[in-house]
Order: C-alpha cells, then structure tokens, then sequence
C-alpha cells in the first residue's frame, strides 16, 4: 500500500505537466499576480477616492482592454524574437515601473499613468508564459500546462483581493491601496530573481526557418495565416467579451456601494476568492478530458456561464446571494484553458506566441470598445449594463453552438518523464 501510494505521488508532477521551467513560470505568475491582485482589483475605488468619477472607470476599464490588445502582439512578438524568459524579464521591470508611480504620486490621473503600466502585466506576457510551457511539455500534455497556468494564476486572484480588503480595512482606501501596491513591487522583484534561477533558454533557433531569424512584425501580414477555424472562434469570444467587459469595472461598485445591503472591501475580497475556488476545482478534470477528446463543449460551456453571469448578478443584492454570482463567474473558466490550448494548436509551429499575440490584439481592440461603452450605459442604469452584455453573451454563446467546430484533439498516451 505504502509504496502504491508513493509511485502515484512521483507520477503526480507529470501528470499535472511540472518540469523544471514550467514550474519557473509558475512561480512568476503567482508571485507578480499576487501583488498585482491585492491592489488592482480595488482600482475604482482607489480612484473614485482620489477624487475620479463613474468616467475615471470607465477609462481605467477601456484602457485595460485597449492596452491588453496593443501589449499582446508585441508581447509576443518580443517572445518569438529574443526569447520568452528574457522578455519576461522586460514586461516585469516595466510593470515594476507603474507600482512605483502608484506608490509614489497619489493623485488618480498618475493612478491612470502606472496603470498603462502595470494592468496589462498579464496580457503582455501571456503569450510568453504559454509559449514557454508549450515548447518545453509534450503534446500530449500541453493542454494540462495551459492549465496549470491558469489555475495557478486563480491563486493570486483568489487570495490578492482578501489580502487588499484586509489592508483597506486597516489602513483605508487611499493608504491601502498603495501599501498593496509597494508589496507588489517586491514581489514581483523576487520573480524577477527567479526566473533567471529555474527558466531554462528557450529552443534553438533554427538557421533555416526564416520566421524563427525574423519573427513577423507586421500583424496583418501574419494575419493571413489565421486558420478559419481560428477566426471563427475569434468571432464568437469578443462577442462573449462583450457581455464581460461591459459591467467588468462596475462589479466591485455595484457590490460595495450600489445595493441596499453593500458588501465590506473585506466580502468582497472573499467572494472573489469563492469565484477563483470555483475555478481551480474544476481546471485539472476538464483539462484531462478536452487532451483525450473534444473541445468545443467545454469551449460553449464557458461561454454560457460568462453569459449568465450579468443576469444573475442583477438580481443578487445581499452577500448570501451574491455568493451564488460568484459561483457562476468562476464556472465561466470552466473550458478557459482549453481554448488556449485550441489557439495554440492552430497557430503556425514558427510563430505561436505572436499568432497567439494577434488572436488577443484582434479581440481585445474590439472589446475595449465595450468597456467603455459599459460606463455610458452604467450612467443610464446599473440594470441597463447588465442586461446589454447578457444580450452580447447570448449571440456569442449561440454563434459558437451553431457555427463553431468541433475539433478533436489526438488521444496520446499518459508519459510521465
């Protein structure tokens, strides 16, 4: 029994997709994301505190996106270029940069100014991060460590937000903020230290493969390399990004200072926890089944339930409710990794970070738009933003049921190293 139980336990890492630079890059996105989590989601109220209006937000929100569009393609394009650990080291000194413009100009428009900074942190260097754990697992693990990915991101958005709350609550909205903020600067200084330690350099560019010499800088010279069954995913998620994006900024609002019964910074670090929980209970199940079948049920699933969750979120007014929409908006990542692995799959072998850099450009232009058209409606009523983006959510969802393949992935064999 003994040593059964021993010989699961050496077969859990390669199961679970950890080698050496995967488990490197783990520890970054835990690290940077933590600090990053403990302040970024309280930005609304950090701002509406400095004296920025329902506007400021709506801006903040619009500039993520906008900024999560233009960051990718470059991100990825540095990726392919000069390799993915040292292009981490470059987004982590420039989001490092944005910290110290928070903690030291305590005004909301510099807020808006490191912001540009250090809020696309994460989509800069997504294509990077999944990049390096797709060269370095096989292809029959390659889905597990997109997930592993995003459920070690789930981490720091699970506790971040508790640890915020807690300084909010403790130090108040303005100091908080910025003692958050100066634990995300030496947090991610210690993964700058890190992923030099356990990253190993990436592959070996090989001398006859002129896209590896000179990855393509021009995004619509690289967009006619874009698989239809790409484009058509592409379609259907910004129309489901849509119906996210447009109430995105206002949840924390409508939680903490919209509802008859507002919920504590503290609540609410707790029921973005029970969001992130959610998630991460059903990653590693759904991410076994999509490497051993097919995608696009766990791909409509997901979103069905970012549709849902506006609706329900509508009607829930009390912490106890509100406990059920959070469990709805973390069942939205139910098939989130999955789809990355898809993009990845379907991006040209010779340039994956920068195709996947361009599918997140593309949707992510698009999607800026309704962040900030999301404020517009915000001022017109709380409802009248929610019921917008369901309605965004339904033609998405049923694009991608009706019109969206169903690509089968290869059924390799389980090899732990």
């Amino acid at each position: 029994m003994a040593n059964s139980v021993r010989a699961h336990v050496a077969r859990l890492p390669g199961f679970l997709a950890l080698q050496r630079s995967t488990v490197g890059v783990l520890s970054i996105v835990i690290l940077v994301g933590m600090g990053e989590r403990m302040a970024e989601r309280f930005l609304p109220i950090y701002l509406m505190a400095l004296g920025g209006g329902a506007l400021s937000i709506g801006f903040l929100n619009a500039m993520d996106n906008l900024l999560s569009a233009l960051y990718s393609f470059p991100g990825g394009y540095l990726s392919d270029r000069i390799g993915g650990k040292r292009a981490l080291v470059v987004f982590n000194l420039v989001a490092m940069a944005g910290f110290a413009i928070v903690i030291f100009v305590p005004t909301w428009q510099a807020v808006l100014i490191g912001a540009a900074l250090f809020i696309s942190w994460s989509a800069i260097s997504l294509p990077a991060t999944v990049s390096l754990m797709y060269e370095a697992l096989p292809a029959n693990k390659r889905t597990m460590g997109v997930t592993m990915h995003s459920l070690v991101r789930r981490i720091p958005m699970a506790l971040g937000p508790i640890l915020g709350g807690l300084c909010i609550s403790v130090w108040g909205e303005r100091d908080g903020v910025r003692i958050a903020f100066l634990v995300a600067l030496v947090l991610a200084g210690v993964a700058l230290i890190l992923q030099q330690i356990l990253i190993e350099d990436g592959r070996v560019s090989d001398p006859t493969n002129e896209c590896e010499l000179v990855p393509e800088k021009n995004p619509f010279k690289m967009l006619r390399l874009m698989s239809p069954q790409m484009r058509g995913l592409l379609v259907t998620d910004i129309l489901v990004r849509f119906c996210e994006q447009i109430p995105y900024a206002f949840v924390v609002v409508w939680c903490m200072k919209v509802i008859a019964d507002p919920v504590s910074a503290f609540q609410f670090g707790l029921l973005t926890s029970i969001e992130m929980a959610t998630a991460v209970l059903i990653y590693i199940p759904v991410a076994y089944l999509a490497d051993q079948g097919t995608k696009k049920p766990y791909v409509l699933m997901t979103f069905g339930f970012f549709t849902l969750f506006p609706l329900v979120l509508m009607y829930c007014r009390t912490f106890e409710w509100l406990i059920l929409a959070f469990v709805v908006r973390g069942l939205k990542e139910f098939g989130e990794p999955t789809r990355k692995a898809l993009i990845m799959d379907l991006a040209p072998d010779t340039c994956k970070a920068g195709m996947f850099g361009l599918y997140y450009l593309i949707r992510d232009v698009f999607v800026s738009v309704a962040a900030f058209g999301g404020a517009l409606l915000w001022e017109i009523s709380p409802e009248t933003n929610f019921l917008v983006a369901f309605a965004f959510g339904v033609m998405g969802t049923l694009g991608f049921a009706i019109y969206g393949k169903d690509l089968r992935s290869r059924p390799y064999p389980v090899r732990v190293p």
